[in-house]
């Protein structure tokens, strides 16, 4: 005899579930038992799933995981429903988990077999297995333990409460109930249509309803049927309302001692409500109570940090006329969301106004509110009328006044800051910055190309009250944009300035679209909704894109806080011409007591030129621009101001390069000999450049140069440029000493 007729012969069905595929296979007993047709069969897991109640549905799949994880025998009951849900009969089922060669996944073999004599009062349809209860009990534990502590907010945890299926008896409502001083009310709620049996929403705590006796004595009432429900509280029971549930239970939710409120399970079927029933509400009503104080309290801390980051920072979208202005800050992940980065914008008597963006150190509470106190005096020193370098100086001296002693031994802790203070005329396009310590600011030009623009700077804020900041002038042209941010969009990411810049530059620079026909800008392109993506995808360069960080769970763990500031000079009616393009522009100061800005100073001509199609000629650019600042620097007495442009379409562009100082003594040739260390200036501008001179002032003097830009020829054994006399080359060097 067969196997599959001998265990047919004693009314015992063999079944197989793949996990991989989700296929279920029945022989004809076990088909005939889950009430199929007497034939061997394979059906999908959603088709074997609704020849069971959905309680021990999941109750299974529970007790699967812990028999996949422990490598031992899972048991279990299970009722065997028809198509309109009435229960047919009870079958035992008993399964072995067997791995699947070459995957992760697993074959579950086992055994069906008919419960003949089904006891009432259980939701399976008989006294549970002591193992099986305990087993089940321990797997539904974990689970619900583990989606309660996951979650991240009140309505998550109702939610993850609502889901739970309890082992053997399954709750079809719930309700929480949460105390307001002497009142108790609903706080979520969940179970049949709104009018059917519904708890009350709104109730004084003396009332006569069981939610209230648990939240006043902190103890547990049970209700396995509806006559005792009306015989306690006869004043909770409405007659009148149709009642879909046959028993209720009703725990406290106790925090530290404290009764925070009441939760309530209510079931469509009789439940007497064992010891070990009673065991698992206990349970799942203090782990309920955690993860409901939890939230609240994360509740209460982001609120108070949203409302203490928004007090701080400026309200509503600033409106500069001639100007498009963005901005950003995105907190600290974690802790209290709050920090020592902060953005404002200051309208100034003089009809101008001033950007600042500044970062406290550090990123706790002291911070925030350290960063609160200079924000409000930095506005007050702007609202003065100061040029920017006595804002920062009086901001300065405000901070070193501010460190207090701090904790039992009376140690200082002093904070400093970083800040970038500038003011702006949207008229002219000036832009009057003055930096303590800051990152510089980045522009990027009418054509998309991103450069930074080095400013002259003092220490920190708080370091030394006595530091001065220098003022440096820029000019923003048309179309061009202004990045201003703190170190937290540079460095993020295990970046230095020189990586992080890198990785900005990626999003900030890009190239600007022509309008058709015409080589002009498109003025649809240059739009206040453009600004504000680049804000956003700034920022998600460094975090990626956003995933609800400010409520979800894990929220971004970032670094550093983020502040960012962008602001677009509105672009001029016809800015370029048809057949041109944007005119790319930087200005550079090269002071006296800062001979080391010559190296950033080449660097910025370098990234002027970063597309030039030949590289000599970059290269011989960057020689006669040492050559020319170095000249002003030895032998003047001031400062050299370089301005640098580059003009006309890719392929036959025009470099011109002005040096301007304030001495009236014009450079004269020399004839250096062979071991002499200087002189040769003017004669590497004969030799390098295709046009040059210098032009006399009422305030000194301007010595410039023009390059104009070749395809690199292997034959042109010049440092750079094109040949003297050959086409495109442009006027004959000169050099000229007057007007």
């Amino acid at each position: 005899m067969r196997t599959e007729d001998l265990l047919a012969a004693i009314a015992t069905g063999l079944w197989r579930w793949d996990s991989v595929s989700g296929a279920v296979t029945y022989d004809a007993e076990a088909a005939r038992l889950v009430g199929l047709p007497a034939e061997a069969v394979t059906l999908p897991e959603a088709a074997a799933r609704a020849c069971f109640h959905p309680a021990d549905w999941l109750e299974v799949k529970a007790i699967v995981e812990l028999a996949v994880a422990e490598g031992t025998l899972a048991e279990a009951r299970l009722r065997i429903v028809d198509e309109k849900g009435t229960v047919l009969r009870t079958v035992r089922t008993r399964s072995r988990p067997i791995a699947r060669g070459g995957d992760d996944g697993y074959y579950l073999l086992g055994t069906l077999q008919e419960v003949p004599d089904p006891l009432p009062g259980t939701s399976a349809g008989g006294p549970p297995i002591t193992g099986d209860w305990r087993r089940n009990r321990e797997a539904f534990l974990l689970d619900a333990g583990r989606a309660l502590a996951e979650a991240m907010s009140t309505a998550e945890v109702l939610r993850v409460a609502a889901g739970l299926s309890m082992p053997g008896f399954s709750p079809d409502g719930l309700a929480v109930f949460g105390v307001e001083g002497e009142r108790i009310s609903v706080i979520g709620h969940h179970g049949p249509r709104a009018g059917h049996d519904r708890p009350l929403h709104d109730i004084a705590l003396s009332t006569d309803h069981p939610a209230a006796e648990v939240v006043r004595t902190g103890r547990a009432v049970y209700l396995p049927t509806p006559e005792e429900y009306r015989g306690r509280f006869p004043a909770a029971w409405s007659p009148g309302r149709p009642r879909t549930r046959r028993s209720w239970a009703f725990l406290p939710l106790i925090v530290a001692g404290r009764t925070i409120g009441a939760w309530m399970a209510g079931f469509a079927d009789p439940v007497s409500f064992s010891p070990d029933e009673r065991s698992v509400l206990t349970t799942i009503a203090r782990m309920l109570a955690q993860a409901l104080s939890r939230t609240a309290l994360q509740e209460t801390e982001r609120e108070l940090a949203d409302g203490l980051q928004r007090s701080m920072l400026p309200a509503g979208k600033p409106d500069i006329p001639g100007l498009t202005v963005a901005a950003r800050y995105v907190p600290t992940g974690g802790g209290l969301q709050v920090g020592g980065d902060w953005y404002d914008v200051i309208g100034l008597p003089s009809g101008r106004t001033a950007l600042v963006i500044g970062d406290v150190q550090g990123h706790d509470v002291r911070a925030a509110g350290i960063m609160g106190q200079l924000r409000i005096a930095v506005r007050a020193y702007a609202s003065e009328g100061h040029h920017p370098d006595a804002v920062l100086s009086r901001a300065s001296r405000f901070l070193a006044g501010l460190a207090e002693p701090e904790g039992p031994d009376g140690r200082y802790d002093p904070r400093f800051a970083t800040c970038l203070y500038m003011e702006v005329d949207p008229v002219a396009g000036t832009l009057d910055i003055a930096r303590a310590g800051h990152p510089d600011p980045a522009v990027r030009l009418a054509d998309g190309t991103m450069m930074l623009r080095p400013t002259a700077g003092g220490l920190p804020l708080g370091i030394d009250p006595d530091t001065d900041y220098p003022t440096t002038r820029v000019v923003l042209e048309p179309g061009e944009t202004l990045l201003m941010c703190t170190d937290g969009l540079i460095e993020t990411g295990g970046h230095d300035l020189e990586t992080g810049w890198d990785r900005i530059r990626k999003v900030f620079e890009r190239p600007v679209p022509q309008a058709a026909g015409s080589g002009g800008l498109d003025s649809d392109h240059l739009d206040s909704d453009d600004l504000e993506v680049l804000a956003d995808s700034l920022v998600q360069a460094v975090h990626g894109p956003p995933s609800h960080h400010t409520t979800g769970p894990l929220a971004d763990r970032r670094e550093d806080d983020i502040a960012l500031l962008l602001i677009r000079r509105e672009a001029e009616v016809c800015l370029v011409g048809p057949g041109s393009a944007p005119v790319r522009r930087t200005a550079v100061t090269v002071a006296q007591a800062e001979p080391e800005r010559i190296a950033g100073a080449r660097q910025q001509l370098r990234d002027l030129l970063h597309d030039w199609a030949d590289p000599d000629q970059v290269e011989s650019a960057v020689l006669m621009l040492s050559e020319m600042v170095t000249n002003v620097l030895v032998h003047t007495d001031g400062d050299a101001l370089l301005v640098a442009e580059v003009s006309g379409r890719p392929g036959a562009r025009r470099l011109r390069l002005d040096v301007a100082d304030g001495s009236d003594e014009l450079p004269h040739r020399r004839r250096p000999g062979e071991l002499a260390s200087s002189g040769r200036g003017l004669l590497l501008m004969e030799m390098l450049s295709d046009n040059w001179g210098v032009d006399p002032r009422g305030d000194g003097k301007c010595i410039w140069y023009e390059l104009y830009e070749a395809a690199p020829d292997p034959a042109d054994h010049r440092a750079g440029g094109l040949a003297p006399g050959s086409p495109g080359s442009g006027a004959e060097p000169r050099f000229r000493e007057g007007p």
